[in-house]
């Protein structure tokens, strides 16, 4: 959040000739988050002891919501209006990819070669990704230091906030189940790990699915894309516990499942920057935040359902139930504020 707060530069009313240097000053940025990450992952194949190796994973993760964030911001400033939903999901699908073949990859990486050169090799991929960085997105003045004091302001205004907690309750619908996929689908299926493993693939093949649709239907709206993708996420993990007792209900689940998880994703990072316009960089970072927190309380909804002996058939249907209540945010808040009074921004 204070890489993106420092960063971030104020251009004052955006035009289409201010889109260069606003993607410029921030891709910079973006370049440095990139570093961060780099450098990190070049410790922790150095580390000695455990100690250094959790202190170098510190480091690394510092990255994370200023590289996402920033990257949105630079997404949405090198494309048409009408398309920075699509732009936004386009960046992150690097991310749903890498559920698809960069993890399983690692992990080969490491138990072949050893746990070192897989960190080695993500810093190189890091490195790759800065000297990409900069060659293909465009130079730019600097523009001017912006106000952090005020922009910090903005993160307080109510539907801010309502925004943030929507991606909070989001992305804690996403994490309940995601956490412990693996023994609810056991439990379910009562399937090998290697089904299981094949359902960790279709997930990410539904990421990236939803992802892209998610994009493509919030460029129309933002907020009836997040209706949408959310009802579908409350349906589908109502039915899990009935559908994955099959393993052909359990592939087609799992794919529904993750589409409809990631294709809200772009719509929240949108209806956070528009409602936060006047400080994107910030607004975007911390809305990466509350992603991670959503992480934080998905795993402890899920947890708390397993320690309360309701079984793993019941974690799913707790996802369901804060999708329902990041649904009727939505649809609260978008009575009080209707889509079209921040789309314009």
């Amino acid at each position: 959040m204070l890489i993106s707060a420092v960063c971030h530069r104020r251009h004052g009313r955006r035009t289409a000739d201010d889109a260069a240097v606003v993607a410029s000053r921030t891709a910079q940025c973006a370049d440095f988050s990139d570093g961060i990450f780099t450098v990190g992952n070049l410790l922790s194949s150095i580390a000695p002891d455990y100690t250094t190796l959790l202190l170098s994973r510190i480091i690394t993760s510092l990255n994370h919501g200023a590289f996402f964030g920033l990257g949105s911001v630079v997404a949405a400033s090198v494309v048409p209006k009408h398309k920075q939903a699509s732009a936004v999901a386009t960046m992150f699908m690097g991310l749903t990819i890498a559920n698809i073949g960069g993890v399983p990859a690692a992990t080969w990486l490491g138990e072949t070669i050893g746990w070192r050169m897989s960190f080695l090799a993500t810093a190189g991929l890091g490195l790759l990704a800065m000297v990409s960085l900069w060659f293909s997105l465009p130079k730019g003045s600097a523009g001017e230091r912006p106000d952090v004091k005020k922009e910090l302001s903005v993160l307080l205004r109510p539907q801010v906030l309502s925004a943030l907690l929507t991606t909070v309750l989001g992305a804690g619908a996403m994490f309940t189940l995601y956490t412990y996929i693996s023994p609810v689908l056991n439990t379910l299926t009562h399937a090998s790990s290697l089904f299981i493993t094949a359902m960790l693939v279709l997930i990410g093949v539904g990421f990236s699915l939803g992802n892209y649709l998610g994009g493509k239907f919030a460029d129309r709206s933002v907020s009836g894309t997040l209706k949408g993708f959310l009802l579908l996420l409350m349906a589908i993990m109502l039915a899990i516990p009935l559908l994955a007792q099959s393993q052909a209900g359990a592939a087609i689940s799992m794919i529904v499942w993750g589409a409809a998880t990631f294709a809200v994703v772009p719509p929240l990072q949108m209806r956070v920057m528009r409602v936060a316009h006047e400080a994107p960089g910030l607004s975007s970072s911390v809305n990466i935040g509350a992603f991670n927190l959503g992480n934080a309380l998905g795993a402890a909804a899920g947890g708390a359902v397993i320690s309360g002996g309701l079984g793993y058939a019941f974690v799913p249907v707790m996802g369901a139930i804060i999708a329902g209540l990041a649904l009727l945010l939505v649809w609260f808040s978008g009575r009080a504020q209707p889509e079209e009074a921040f789309a314009s921004q």
